[in-house]
């Protein structure tokens, strides 16, 4: 009797150790994958931020042509400030937070895509070496929104398959992981603005 003690107690052990090991790695794993989804995000907000900061400059340099498009300057700043005030904490990426977000960042590029359709009734600008380098460096930057954005949604799906196959779905459950949702962009704002004269 002792020995079929010590047999099944040993048994329990080893099964334990192989479900807490097996428990370590996918809890592990979960935070590698969810670490690579805010890293992501981050670079999307990177280029995003770059996008926002090349702003004032290409306001500053259409204005001293255009003085009398003050309509169309206001808009762009206001864009510019709401798409500013809009950011999203990655541990917080909801599908409600991201619709915020995109639509900040959409009105922004239709009031951008506004502002550059300004610069075709001033030939002088067109030619403008500052100008031509703020062109360059902004349809740079949206290419480079467009990639960040897919490597973002790539790095999501990688997460999501994970937490939601088994068994790593009893351990997203239990430990709090979450679903991230994707960057779809807005209808009207599946292009870049068009930054060629």
């Amino acid at each position: 009797m002792k020995t079929r003690t010590i047999v099944i107690i040993v048994i329990v052990v080893l099964l334990l150790l192989v479900l807490g090991g097996s428990c370590k790695n996918t809890y592990n794993k979960m935070v590698t994958l969810r670490e690579q989804v805010n890293r992501e995000w981050a670079n999307v907000e990177n280029q995003y931020q770059r996008r926002l900061d090349l702003i004032p400059n290409l306001v500053a340099t259409v204005k001293g042509y255009a003085e009398h498009e003050q309509e169309t300057f206001t808009r762009v700043v206001e864009a510019r400030a709401r798409a500013t005030a809009v950011t999203i904490d990655p541990d917080n990426l909801t599908e409600e937070n991201m619709q915020q977000y995109r639509a900040a960042q959409g009105e922004l590029s239709s009031a951008l895509s506004r502002l550059l359709a300004v610069v075709e009734n001033y030939p002088d600008l067109k030619a403008n070496q500052n100008f031509l380098e703020l062109q360059a460096q902004l349809e740079g930057t949206e290419n480079r929104i467009s990639v960040e954005r897919r490597k973002f949604n790539e790095t999501s799906t990688q997460y999501n398959t994970y937490i939601k196959s088994f068994p790593p779905i009893v351990f997203a459950g239990i430990f709090g992981f979450r679903e991230k949702p994707y960057f779809n962009a807005e209808p009207q704002a599946e292009q870049a603005p068009k930054v060629e004269f």
